[in-house]
C-alpha cells in the first residue's frame, strides 16, 4: 500500500485568545481573565455570499468556514482536481446553539414557528458539507464525531486519506460552540467545569474545565503535489493514533492505559521511537482526573525527564471537539516561533502527579523537533497524532 508523505501547506484559527495566527498566537503568551472562553468580535459575513446565508448556520458552522477560509488562503493556489480535495470536519456536538433556541420556539410559542433551518443547522455534518459546497471540493466529506478527540481523529483519518493516494488534499480539523443554558448546566452539574473560572492544567488547585467555543482547520496536502506547485510547508504529520479506553463513560482509564496505548500507536504510525518525540501538547483539561492519567501515562512512556510538555487550554479554555485542531494549529506555530507556550494559570506542577517536565511561568525557546499532540474524550474515546516541523 502506498505511504505517501502528508504536510501542512495552510492553517486558520478562531479562538477566544485571537482569531487568525498573529492574535492566537500572541493569545497563547498571555494570561486569560477567569470565566467562559467565548469569541468575542468574529463576524461571519466575509465568509458567506450573502447575509442570509450566515443566519441560516449555526454559529460552529461559522468558526468552521472563517478558520477554513484563512487556512486556504494561507495554502494559495491549490491546483488541485476538486474530486481529490476532501473535507473532514470535526465536532463534538455540532449544531447545539440552534437546537436549544428552536426547542424554546416550539414550546413558547408554536411548531409552526421552528425553522425550517433547524435540522440542517443543527446536524454534526453541517461544517464539512458547507465547506465542501462553498469551495466545490467533491472527495471525501466527512464529520468525525468523537467527543473531545474528534479534531485530532479528524486530522488523523485525513492524513490517511491521503497517505493511501485517495486524495491529493484534506481540509481537517474542527468547530465547536455549545456553551448554550442547558450545556452548561449539564457539564456544570456533573462536575467537568471550573467553579472559580479558571483553568489550572496540572495544579494542584486545578477544579475543573473553561468551556470554551473554537474552531481550527489545516489544509493537509500530499507532499510532492505541494512541493509541484511551490507552496510553503508549515510541518508534517507523520502519524497518529486512535484507540478506546473501554473503561468509564467519562472518567479516563486507571493509571492512564488508554492514554499510553495510543501514544504508542501514534509513534509505531509515525515510524519513530519514545526518544525522537521533543515535546506534547496535552490534553491537559485542568479537571483532576484526566490531569492525574495524562501526567502519568506520559511518565510511563517516556524516559525521564521526557519531552517538553505543555497545555494551551490555561488561555483557551476547553474548546470540546475543536480542542484538537486549535491545539495542532498551537503546536506548528510553536515551532514556526521556536517558542513553546506557557501552561497559562498554572504555578506549579500539582506534586501528588507523575513527574512532567511542564513549562511554567514563561515561555520555552527550543530547537523545535517531533511533538505530540493529546486529544482524550469522553466515552474514552483516545487521539494522538506526531508532528514534525517542516524537513
Amino acid at each position: 500500500m502506498s505511504r505517501r508523505r502528508v504536510v501542512v501547506t495552510g492553517m486558520g484559527v478562531v479562538a477566544p485568545c485571537g482569531i487568525g495566527l498573529d492574535a492566537y498566537w500572541q493569545g497563547l503568551l498571555s494570561e486569560p481573565e477567569p470565566g467562559l472562553r467565548r469569541i468575542e468580535g468574529f463576524d461571519p459575513a466575509p465568509y458567506f455570499d450573502n447575509p442570509k446565508e450566515a443566519r441560516r448556520s449555526d454559529r460552529f458552522s461559522q468558526f468552521a468556514l472563517g478558520a477554513a477560509a484563512m487556512a486556504l488562503e494561507q495554502a494559495g493556489e491549490l491546483r488541485a482536481n476538486p474530486a481529490r480535495v476532501g473535507v473532514n470536519i470535526a465536532t463534538g456536538v455540532g449544531g447545539l446553539t440552534t437546537l436549544e433556541e428552536q426547542i424554546l420556539v416550539n414550546y413558547q410559542k408554536d411548531s409552526r414557528r421552528v425553522s425550517p433551518f433547524l435540522v440542517p443547522m443543527m446536524m454534526s455534518n453541517a461544517a464539512s458539507a458547507a465547506v465542501s459546497m462553498k469551495y466545490g471540493f467533491q472527495g471525501p466529506c466527512e464529520t468525525t464525531v468523537t467527543a473531545c478527540a474528534a479534531s485530532s481523529h479528524s486530522i488523523g483519518s485525513a492524513m490517511r486519506y491521503i497517505r493511501w493516494g485517495m486524495v491529493d488534499v484534506m481540509i481537517a480539523g474542527g468547530a465547536e460552540s455549545a456553551m448554550t443554558p442547558t450545556a452548561l448546566a449539564g457539564f456544570g452539574n456533573m462536575t467537568a467545569l471550573t467553579r472559580s473560572g479558571i483553568s489550572r492544567p496540572f495544579d494542584a488547585e486545578r477544579d475543573g474545565f473553561a468551556m470554551a467555543e473554537a474552531a481550527g482547520v489545516l489544509v493537509l496536502e500530499e507532499y510532492e503535489h505541494a512541493v509541484g506547485r511551490g507552496a510553503t510547508i508549515y510541518g508534517e504529520i507523520l502519524g497518529a493514533g486512535n484507540n478506546a479506553d473501554a473503561y468509564h463513560i467519562t472518567a479516563p482509564s486507571p493509571g492512564g492505559a488508554g492514554a499510553v496505548a495510543c501514544m504508542e500507536l501514534a509513534l509505531a504510525d509515525a515510524g519513530i521511537t519514545k526518544a525522537d518525540v521533543r515535546h506534547i501538547n496535552a490534553h491537559g483539561t485542568s479537571t483532576p482526573l484526566n490531569d492525574a492519567a495524562e501526567a502519568e501515562a506520559v511518565a510511563k512512556l517516556f524516559d525521564a525527564p521526557g519531552p517538553i510538555v505543555t497545555s494551551t487550554k490555561g488561555v483557551t479554555g476547553h474548546a470540546l471537539g475543536a480542542a484538537g485542531a486549535i491545539e495542532a494549529v498551537a503546536v506548528l506555530l510553536s515551532m514556526q516561533h521556536r517558542l513553546i507556550p506557557p501552561t497559562a494559570c498554572t504555578s506549579a506542577l500539582d506534586p501528588e502527579l507523575a513527574p512532567i517536565d511542564l513549562v511554567l511561568g514563561e515561555p520555552r525557546a527550543w530547537e523545535p523537533g517531533i511533538s505530540l499532540s493529546n486529544s482524550f474524550g469522553f466515552g474514552g474515546h483516545n487521539g494522538s497524532l506526531v508532528i514534525a516541523p517542516p524537513a
